[in-house]
C-alpha cells in the first residue's frame, strides 16, 4: 500500500530522539536508584525549578513534533513513477497550517486588519483617468490596504473590530481555565503522596501555575487566530506570520543547545579524566592543547568553520533532495563545531576534579590490586565527575542557545531559509531602523528567547545546588544563619 507520503529522516531529527530515548533510560535509572532519586527530589522541590521544567517541558514537546518531517505525494500520472513534493513539511506544520496559510503582502502590526504601510488604490474598471486644471494626470490616492486574512470576517473593522477582539479573548480564557482546573485535580493526585515519610513535597503548586498561565496563553492565541481571525505578532516584510516563525525558531534553539552539549562531552571527558589521571606528559600535551585552542577568540574560529563548511555545501547541491535537507546538515555541522570548539572549560573541571580523586584510598587500594588504568577511570573516576559533567551540561545549554543568536546576528549562523531567533533578530535590526520602526519581530524573537534562556537558567541553578556536594554541606548552614531566632 502506498501512502500519501514519504518520510525524511533529517540528521538532527534521528540525534533529537536518540537524545530522547537517551534521556528515557536516564529516567529509568533514577527511578531505580534511591540516591539519585532523592537528588532530583531536591531539585523539583524548589518552586522556580519547577515552574521551570514545565515550560521546557513544553518547549522539547514542540521540538518533537517539529522533528517528525515528510514529503507529500504528487498525484499520480499515467506510468510515470511516484513522486513527492520538493517542499518538507513536519507534524508541527500540519496543526500551524492556519498561520502558514495566512499569508499577506507586506508588513502588519499585531491583530491588525490593515497592512502597515499605505498603498495606491487602484482606479475601478473602465474608469478614466482623473486630471487636474492644468489636465495633468491625478496621482492615485493612498490608503492601508485591507488584510487578506487578518480580521477577514469583519464587516466594519473600525466597529467591529473591539467586540470580536473580546469576543475571542473570552472563550479563549474560558478555554485555558479548563485546562487549568483539569491540571489542578491531577496534580492534586499526585501532591498527596509525596506528603509521606517526612519528605520535603515537590512544589506542584508551582508548576500548576506555570500551567495555568501558558494554558491561558495558548488558549488566547488559539482563539486570536481560529477561523478567520488575526495575527497574533503580526507579520513580517514577505507576508509571514511572525507567530508561526517563532513557534518554529523553538526547534532551532533547543537543536542547537542540546546537540552542541552533547558534542562537547566526548573531548571533554577524555581529555580531562586522562590529563588529571596520567598526568606527566599527557597532562602536558592536553593542557597544551587546550590552551592553544583557548587563545583563539572562539567567533574567529567558528566563523572559519562555518565558511569551509558553506563553501562544501554550495559546492555540492546534488547531495539534497531538498533546500531543508541542506540546511539541516548545515545546522548539524553547526553544532558539531561548537562542539569541537568548546570541549576546553570542561575538560578544566574535570581535570582538576581527577587529579582529587585519583588519590583517594579506593582508587590507590584498585592500583594496588592490579586493576587496569582503563578499568579505574570508568568505574571508579567517571561516575565521581558525572555531578560536574550534568551540572555543566545544564549550564551551557542556554549559552549555546544565545550563541546561536550571536553567530546567525553576524552571519555565519544557521541557513536563512530556518527559523531561528538569531535570525528574527538579524532581521529585525533593519527593521528597527524603518520610520515608522517594525518592532513585533524584534518583540516576539526577544520575548521567546528569554523565557527559554531564564528558564534553563532557573533550572540548571537548582540542578547545581542539588548536585554540587559543596551546596549541600554549606547551604544549610547558610539558611540556618539567616534564619532569625
Amino acid at each position: 500500500m502506498d501512502l500519501p507520503f514519504k518520510l525524511v529522516m533529517l540528521w538532527t531529527d534521528v540525534v533529537l530522539w536518540v537524545m530522547l530515548l537517551g534521556l528515557g533510560l536516564y529516567v529509568r535509572q533514577v527511578r531505580r536508584d534511591a540516591a539519585l532519586r532523592a537528588t532530583w527530589r531536591r531539585v523539583f522541590v524548589t518552586p522556580s525549578a519547577m515552574a521551570s521544567a514545565v515550560l521546557l517541558g513544553l518547549m522539547l514537546l514542540i521540538t518533537l513534533v517539529d522533528s517528525v518531517h515528510f514529503r507529500r505525494a504528487l498525484p499520480d500520472v499515467a506510468g510515470g513513477a511516484r513522486a513527492f513534493d520538493t517542499r518538507t513539511e513536519s507534524v508541527l506544520d500540519l496543526g500551524l497550517s492556519k498561520l502558514i496559510a495566512s499569508r499577506e503582502n507586506s508588513y502588519s502590526q499585531p491583530l491588525a486588519t490593515h497592512g502597515f504601510s499605505k498603498q495606491a488604490v487602484p482606479p475601478s474598471p473602465g474608469a478614466k483617468p482623473m486630471l487636474d486644471e492644468h489636465g495633468v494626470p491625478v496621482l492615485p490616492a493612498r490608503a492601508y490596504p485591507r488584510l487578506s486574512h487578518g480580521g477577514a470576517g469583519l464587516e466594519d473593522p473600525e466597529g467591529d473590530w473591539a467586540g470580536d477582539i473580546a469576543v475571542r479573548l473570552v472563550f479563549g480564557g474560558m478555554a485555558g481555565v479548563v485546562v487549568s482546573f483539569l491540571l489542578w485535580t491531577l496534580m492534586c493526585r499526585r501532591a498527596k503522596p509525596s506528603q509521606a515519610g517526612g519528605q520535603q513535597p515537590v512544589a506542584w503548586r508551582a508548576a500548576w501555575i506555570t500551567a495555568s498561565v501558558l494554558a491561558l496563553l495558548i488558549g488566547w492565541g488559539v482563539a486570536l487566530s481560529w477561523g478567520q481571525g488575526y495575527h497574533v505578532f503580526g507579520t513580517d516584510r514577505t507576508g509571514n506570520d511572525v507567530l508561526y516563525m517563532t513557534i518554529k525558531s523553538i526547534r532551532t534553539a533547543f537543536v542547537i543547545g542540546s546537540l552542541a552539549t552533547i558534542a562537547t562531552l566526548p573531548f571533554a571527558l577524555a581529555f580531562g579524566i586522562a590529563a588529571g589521571y596520567f598526568k606527566g606528559w599527557v597532562d602536558d600535551v592536553i593542557q597544551y592543547v587546550y590552551t592553544v585552542l583557548s587563545s583563539v577568540p572562539n567567533i574567529l574560529l567558528i566563523a572559519a568553520c562555518v565558511l569551509m563548511v558553506q563553501v562544501f555545501l554550495d559546492k555540492h547541491p546534488e547531495l539534497f533532495e531538498t533546500g531543508l535537507e541542506r540546511a539541516d546538515l548545515k545546522i548539524f555541522l553547526l553544532c558539531l563545531i561548537l562542539g569541537l570548539t568548546g570541549w576546553a572549560g570542561l575538560c578544566r573541571l574535570l581535570r582538576a576534579e581527577t587529579l582529587k580523586l585519583r588519590e583517594l584510598e579506593y582508587v590507590q587500594a584498585a592500583t594496588a590490586f592490579g586493576v587496569s588504568h582503563w578499568r579505574i577511570m570508568l568505574r571508579h573516576i567517571l561516575p565521581n565527575v558525572m555531578h560536574l559533567v550534568l551540572i555543566t551540561t545544564v549550564l551551557e545549554f542556554s549559552g549555546l542557545i544565545l550563541y546561536e543568536a550571536v553567530l546567525s546576528y553576524v552571519g555565519v549562523g544557521v541557513d536563512p531559509s530556518m527559523n531561528s531567533f538569531g535570525g528574527m533578530i538579524n532581521q529585525a535590526r533593519v527593521e528597527m531602523s524603518r520610520d515608522p520602526i517594525v518592532w513585533w519581530s524584534f518583540l516576539a524573537a526577544f520575548v521567546f528567547m528569554v523565557a527559554i534562556v531564564l528558564s534553563a537558567n532557573l533550572f540548571a541553578d537548582a540542578v547545581r545546588d542539588a548536585f554540587d556536594p559543596r551546596a549541600r554541606v554549606y547551604r544549610p548552614r547558610a539558611r540556618a544563619v539567616a534564619q532569625p531566632t
